[in-house]
């Protein structure tokens, strides 16, 4: 479905029962909304859940220009006053997780619990130069000039050698990502840090991560101990992309939390 939000077109989809509580899912970059289909299929019955791409993802609008979390953020509000979302759970992967860091920092009071997962909360010199190194390649030689590298940063080598079907699902999402919303989302994870105001957060948090997924096991540990009261789980094997790697562990971790 689509809908015009904060200037540009949207593409979401909502599942779920009419007079459940809302649950919103978050893309992380490359990928759309289809990365959360098999959290949709076991959660139907329990949640109102909207799933939107975004901006610069799936089949929503893709302005060019370099995005900030501050616009992203903003797509989201926007996206839930013209759905008429009051108030809702949020779960994201990657660049979802900071898209929902900004947001529970900004606007607390639209937000009920939120899941974390995959993403260290910040950027750093060196993920900023790793970032305009991968916008020079897709501007340069497209998405395609991708695909290979982003698969051996987001899957251990073990789940790359065993191809389980979702691997193909990925590939595919990578290659039909606009290079316009690579390039604008990839300028946003270059230059963010949430980590100095999470301490402050009120709102209950999971933070979850895929055991392989390089340093941000470790990161999402430190600031789970920088949060009082919040949950820290760790997904084992599983790479970046932990709700397609562990999807039915992933799933009943979100759904306790969601439940507490």
């Amino acid at each position: 479905m689509k809908i015009k939000a904060n200037g540009i077109t949207f593409n979401y989809d909502i599942d779920g029962s009419d007079n459940a509580p809302w649950l919103i899912f978050s893309n992380s970059l490359a990928t759309d909304l289809h990365m959360w289909d098999p959290q949709v299929a076991e959660l139907k019955n329990e949640f109102r859940m909207l799933r939107y791409d975004q901006r610069g993802h799936g089949q929503t609008e893709a302005p060019a220009g370099r995005y900030t979390f501050d616009l992203l953020c903003a797509d989201v509000i926007a996206l839930m006053d013209a759905l008429d979302v009051k108030r809702a759970h949020w779960c994201g992967v990657s660049m979802g997780c900071a898209t929902g860091m900004g947001l529970v920092q900004k606007h607390p009071e639209r937000f009920d619990r939120l899941a974390l997962c995959d993403n260290p909360g910040r950027s750093s010199p060196e993920t900023r130069r790793q970032w305009e190194e991968r916008i020079v390649i897709a501007q340069k030689d497209g998405m395609a000039a991708l695909v290979d590298s982003t698969m051996q940063r987001w899957f251990p080598p073990e789940t790359i050698k065993a191809n389980p079907p979702h691997l193909d699902i990925i590939r595919k999402m990578i290659l039909t990502t606009p290079v316009n919303g690579f390039v604008g989302c990839s300028a946003a994870l270059g230059d963010h840090d949430f980590r100095p105001l999470m301490p402050q957060v009120k709102n209950p948090v999971l933070y979850m991560t895929g055991e392989k997924d390089g340093g941000n096991a470790a990161a999402m540990k430190v600031m789970q101990g920088e949060l009082p009261g919040s949950r820290y789980v760790v997904l084992p094997g599983a790479g970046h992309i932990s709700n397609m790697d562990q999807p039915a562990l992933f799933t009943q971790t979100l759904r306790d939390f969601l439940r507490a």
